[in-house]
């Protein structure tokens, strides 16, 4: 049997599988993108007045919104804000549900729907009533973004307990190293290009006597997404349902943790790493404004090189990771990354060695994160998947959002170096407990 990529691209089901993940990835990032581009093309055309409303709102949380720049960026928060808030609070219960119902149907019908909601959005741009100065078609997005991110949490767990129902177990390795690398791939691709594509839409559709051709990019990827898993054959076993209680079985996804310790020492070290992940997104300002040929706007070529080392180290896990033992792996993973935060303060300033870091971490995040999304997926009984997955996009959404609120303030008082030196502590820590020196 083939190994590697090579392997699970050769099968047939999971091949559909990801080219639903595919598009259903572009579909995610571009919606950002779209909501970001809509906002500066409809609402934020000017320089903001003084007063108003909106502006007062803005002072009574200690915001500015003297620039347009400002004020795209405060209602992009919004946005963002409506995308998180499903993601922390629901997974576990969608989990439930998606153990519940046949996962095939789950995940089409959670694309299907979403291109239906992303087929109202030209209908925000109609003119109406106005609150806190802006048209309620703002508003309407708000919602639109939230039921998105709602159904995107029924997907999710869906999608990680299918994966093992079509790939055999000594290939799940190098489907989740797949499955991470377009993950890696589509944010890439979706915020480097989807501005570009979306003005490509909007006016050379517009050439052909079609307005508002920006529109029909997140309807035709969701909709791709719905067709290409629609057409998998999926074989489950039947969930007794009954006098099954919703609460109760939120409670046996729980349970399955303290009676599997290596799913809860992988999920563990996934909440890590999201939480170092995270903090690197505001550290990476910080590590931007010393390189006098970067500055603090261009943080993001930062993380677009963590990207591609976390891409880069995917692919190299998906051929040659099934040869070395899971433990020794994350370890190597968290040694990696602690060590790339020691020398991240040491080169301050330098863009050549920092950009080379910056990859070298977002391979030893590969190096941790796949092989414990293999580890969930194997020990997880097939009954119990949706839960633990639910659960596991809860915590590691948590894991996101609270590193960005706390890393910004700890810089601030404390300075980079400690804070970089902190985490690396942290990571070497974690490496450290898994004790890759015994014999596996």
């Amino acid at each position: 049997m083939p190994t590697g990529l090579q392997g699970v691209l050769a099968l047939p089901e999971f091949r559909k599988l990801w080219l639903g993940q595919v598009f259903s990835q572009l579909a995610d990032k571009f919606y950002i993108v779209l909501m970001v581009f809509l906002i500066a093309q409809y609402w934020v055309t000017a320089t903001p007045p003084a007063g108003g409303a909106l502006a007062e709102a803005a002072g009574a949380f200690r915001l500015s919104i003297d620039s347009r720049a400002q004020l795209i960026t405060l209602l992009a928060t919004g946005i963002y804000v409506a995308n998180t808030i499903p993601a922390m609070v629901l997974g576990l219960l969608a989990g439930v549900w998606a153990d519940r119902w046949p996962k095939r149907e789950v995940m089409v019908a959670s694309n299907a729907i979403r291109a239906g909601l992303a087929l109202l959005a030209p209908l925000c741009l109609l003119d109406g009533p106005h609150w806190l100065g802006l048209s309620w078609g703002y508003w309407a997005l708000l919602v639109i973004t939230f039921l998105e991110s709602v159904l995107t949490q029924f997907f999710a767990p869906a999608e990680q307990a299918a994966i093992p129902m079509l790939v055999p177990g000594q290939q799940l390795l190098a489907a989740n190293s797949l499955y991470q690398a377009t993950s890696m791939g589509a944010t890439i691709v979706g915020f480097a290009l989807g501005d570009p594509i979306l003005r490509l839409l909007r006016y050379g559709l517009s050439g052909l006597g079609i307005a508002n051709g920006e529109f029909a990019l997140l309807p035709l990827c969701y909709g791709l997404a719905a067709l290409c898993i629609a057409s998998i054959r999926l074989e489950e076993s039947p969930q007794r349902q009954g006098d099954a209680n919703l609460w109760r079985e939120m409670a046996d996804g729980l349970q399955v943790l303290r009676q599997q310790p290596s799913v809860r020492s992988a999920l563990l070290q996934l909440v890590l790493l999201y939480s170092l992940l995270a903090a690197l997104y505001v550290l990476a300002i910080s590590l931007a404004s010393a390189i006098s040929s970067l500055g603090p706007t261009q943080f993001g070529t930062l993380l677009a090189m963590s990207g591609l080392g976390l891409a880069l180290g995917a692919l190299a896990v998906a051929q040659m990771g099934h040869r070395f033992n899971r433990r020794r792996l994350a370890s190597a993973g968290l040694g990696t990354i602690a060590w790339s935060l020691v020398l991240l303060g040491q080169l301050r300033g330098q863009l050549v060695g920092t950009l080379g870091l910056c990859a070298v971490l977002g391979v030893g995040a590969a190096l941790l994160a796949i092989p414990a999304q293999t580890t969930i997926q194997e020990d997880t009984p097939e009954a119990m998947r949706g839960k633990v997955f639910g659960l596991q996009n809860n915590l590691t959404n948590i894991a996101l959002s609270l590193p960005l609120v706390l890393a910004g303030t700890v810089v601030s008082r404390y300075g980079l170096l400690p804070v970089l030196w902190g985490l690396a502590a942290l990571a070497l820590t974690a490496a450290l407990l898994e004790r890759p020196w015994k014999r596996c």
